[in-house]
């Protein structure tokens, strides 16, 4: 009876939850590689590529909308993350779960935000932002 009380407690806890993420990409655009480099290290998640070239309804179906769209949507852990959004903001709302928040966006790609890094270059202000129920809010600046 313990050891099935024991799995039952595990089986919900963060130490058993999913490591894979999948990231739906542009084919062949390079620079969804270096930004998944960057999640694999800051989260320690196996991330699975997959090139889709319309990848509209999967953002719909996150909320994404077409003024915050990029270049690719990962799902990790059951939360959208639309274009180069820093890891430090994933790790946050994935630990904090905001209610009506399905995951963040970046719109475009900001030159220097994560996989969009180039020496010598300044790299541009950007906005991330909670997507959901409701309409986007700004979840953090950089």
């Amino acid at each position: 009876m313990r050891k099935l009380i024991l799995a039952l407690a595990l089986a919900g806890s963060p130490a058993m939850a999913s490591t894979a993420a999948i990231m739906h990409r542009d084919p062949g655009c390079g620079c969804c590689e270096k930004w998944a480099a960057q999640v694999r290290k800051g989260l320690g998640k196996t991330i699975r590529a997959v090139d889709a070239s319309n990848r509209a309804a999967l953002q719909a179906r996150y909320g994404i909308p077409p003024t915050l769209r990029s270049c690719h949507t990962a799902v990790i852990d059951g939360m959208a993350f639309e274009g180069h959004v820093p890891i430090e903001d994933m790790r946050r709302v994935l630990s904090a779960r905001p209610r009506g928040v399905s995951g963040l966006a970046v719109g475009g790609m900001p030159l220097g935000s994560p996989g969009m890094e180039v020496p010598g270059q300044e790299p541009q202000r950007f906005a991330v932002y909670a997507i959901g129920a409701g309409a986007p809010t700004v979840y953090a600046r950089h």
